[in-house]
């Protein structure tokens, strides 16, 4: 059944009315609903607050490196220490690497750029991190709702946002409700935030709704794969932080790998690919399988244990791919907008700032006695920030490694280290990009197939059993929330003219090219495996692949990521 078929025999939905509904409990989300609260508790006044979390519960569906700047967590929380933050583990050293297939050259520290400089910062699990501001919100009366996905947008008869829909749920694979049936509600707002994360669902709806784009770079994405290991105690060097550039990327393809110690023997480690890459025999997680087998990541390894799993697309574009951020009725904050920098690899102190940002429009707004209006007054706001200018001082970054690999380190390095020393805040030049990710593929046929080595199951590891330490899971009786605009396409377009790209650049196994009795090809899309990192919906080559919302729940449970 339609979901309109749905509304005429179930509806109507039940509804319930907030100030602010915030669609997603990440950093960004949950910045945006502490801030609001905080005001309204400054003012004497009350205003309801609903944070929408598609995942099990906070922090569930949250994967990042990661190392956070706690620049505006100490803006949003001046006491966040005494109150317990998770930021146990400060950075004691910084190693940038430059790696060939065997060696390694270690750039001297007076060479590496501010942006990889993490004096200050510190080595965390942004999921516990994340689960930590969800308790601080909560304790301010904010309304979190773990386990509801937003579905749809709502839409009042002038074309404002007025709020969100939940998923039905209850829904069988035949589309049709099953007993224990139960009908999404409708969660209205004088102003809706959505704070999904990079590729948002319904944020990307909204770009194109709105034309929120329009003017700007395409945005550009990469997907990060990381895991979490438990190493021995004579292995651990709490807060040493390592980034690499180099092997095993080709001269043309921008990645990078990350490892960091955690408190605790802990590391955290992970390769970023660009999206924009060419080579379709390209795979994302054998890429980072084999980074770990380089001399300098494997001596941080051996004797440990492979404890945790998982990926995650990455917004890269920066300020000039930042699409408008408001609309009638509602705002994009954090990783939904893109505000990522790319440069310095964080994007979690951006999150919570824009979110601070957006807040602090609305609260403003409600006492008006506005509603579901433009919040002119967060992209001014967010102009006259530091992050602004931090994101200026960036915004060529991704556009220069588009020239390879070479010209990116080297410009970089002019405008990351050089220009600061001269006095300038933001390269004076401007690089555009006009390629979005899905239209760099080449033909198969053009490219050279890279055969990687088989998994050791000690040190690399095959895709299933890395889907397993991501505690992931989807009830099976639904439908594949991974839907294709043509089933045709796979088969007759991907699988042709680019060798089936998406068993490649699925680091989760989801899409399998299997055959028939009658020795035909069929794409066959395990949906049950899917880590939600929204790779296929960024990389497909003919945007034939559409990711929505699976029941509320779905997916990874990361602990520890």
């Amino acid at each position: 059944m339609t979901p309109q078929a749905l509304l005429e025999q179930f509806g109507p939905r039940e509804s319930m009315e907030y100030d602010v509904v915030v669609v997603g409990g990440g950093p960004a989300g949950l910045a945006t609903a502490i801030r609001l609260k905080q005001l309204a508790a400054e003012r004497g006044s009350d205003i309801g607050v609903v944070v929408l979390e598609k995942g099990s519960e906070p922090g569930a569906h949250i994967l990042s490196g990661a190392v956070m700047d706690p620049r505006a967590l100490q803006e949003l929380i001046p006491d966040w220490k005494k109150l317990g933050a998770p930021l146990n583990q400060p950075v004691t050293g910084d190693e940038v690497l430059f790696l060939t297939e065997t060696g390694a050259t270690r750039t001297p520290d007076w060479l590496v750029p501010g942006c990889f400089h993490n004096d200050g910062n510190y080595v965390i699990s942004l999921g516990a991190v994340t689960k930590w501001l969800s308790e601080q919100a909560e304790a301010l009366g904010v309304e979190i709702f773990p386990g509801f996905t937003a579905a749809e947008v709502l839409y009042d008869e002038q074309g404002r946002v007025r709020g969100v829909a939940t998923g039905n749920l209850g829904i069988g694979k035949d589309g049709q409700p099953h007993e224990g049936f139960q009908l999404g509600m409708e969660l209205l707002g004088k102003y809706t935030v959505f704070a999904e994360g990079a590729r948002g669902h319904l944020g990307k709806q909204l770009i194109a709704q709105f034309k929120l784009d329009a003017g700007k770079d395409p945005q550009s994405y990469a997907i990060g794969v990381k895991e979490l290991w438990e190493v021995p105690a004579d292995r651990a060097k709490p807060g040493l932080v390592v980034h690499t550039a180099g092997w095993p990327m080709d001269s043309q393809t921008y990645g990078g790998g990350f490892l960091y110690h955690l408190e605790g023997n802990k590391v955290t480690l992970g390769f970023v690919t660009g999206l924009d890459y060419q080579n379709p025999w390209l795979s994302p997680f054998e890429e980072m399988q084999r980074w770990k087998t380089h001399p300098s990541i494997r001596a941080h390894l051996e004797g440990g244990k492979r404890i945790g799993y998982g990926a995650r697309a990455i917004t890269a574009g920066g300020l000039l791919s930042l699409p408008k951020t408001v609309f009638p009725g509602g705002a994009l904050v954090g990783c939904d907008a893109g505000y990522l920098n790319a440069a310095r690899i964080k994007g979690s102190h951006a999150a919570i700032k824009s979110g601070m940002l957006c807040a602090e429009a609305a609260f403003e707004a409600l006492q008006a006695g506005r509603s579901h209006d433009e919040l002119s007054a967060y992209p001014a706001a967010f102009e006259k920030s530091w992050l602004h200018e931090e994101l200026q001082g960036s915004k060529n970054f991704k556009q220069w490694f588009k020239k390879g690999n070479t010209v990116g380190a080297f410009m970089t390095g002019i405008e990351q280290w050089l220009l600061p020393k001269l006095g300038f805040k933001a390269p004076p030049w401007t690089i555009h990009r006009t390629e979005a990710d899905h239209t760099r593929l080449k033909p198969a046929a053009q490219c050279a197939k890279i055969d990687y080595p088989k998994p050791d199951g000690q040190l690399t590891f095959d895709r299933l059993s890395s889907v397993f330490v991501s505690n992931t899971n989807h009830e099976e009786n639904q439908p594949a929330h991974l839907t294709l605009r043509d089933p045709s396409v796979p088969v007759a377009h991907n699988l042709s003219r680019y060798a089936g790209p998406e068993s490649r650049y699925c680091p989760a196994g989801v899409y399998e090219f299997v055959k028939n009795e009658d020795g035909s090809d069929r794409l066959q899309i395990n949906a049950q495996n899917c880590v939600h990192c929204k790779t296929c919906d960024i990389k497909d080559p003919t945007q034939n692949i559409v990711w929505v919302t699976p029941e509320g729940g779905g997916g990874p449970n990361y602990a520890g990521m």
